[in-house]
């Protein structure tokens, strides 16, 4: 498992706040992610609170 250490970007968006995070393009590449199959899933773990990202 790798590890990388990353800041959260927050922004004011349409009057309410919103965030941000980018992830290394390595990282995406090795998930299968491109620019035409961008779509992921999302989870919410908060009892380990992890979130999880995986190709759709």
């Amino acid at each position: 498992m790798e590890k990388r250490n990353l800041n959260i970007s927050f922004y004011k968006a349409g009057g309410t706040q919103a965030t941000r995070i980018n992830l290394p393009i390595p990282w995406v590449k090795k998930l299968g992610i491109t620019q035409e199959e961008k779509e992921v899933e999302l989870f919410l773990d908060e009892e380990n609170q992890q979130i999880i990202i995986r190709k759709k």
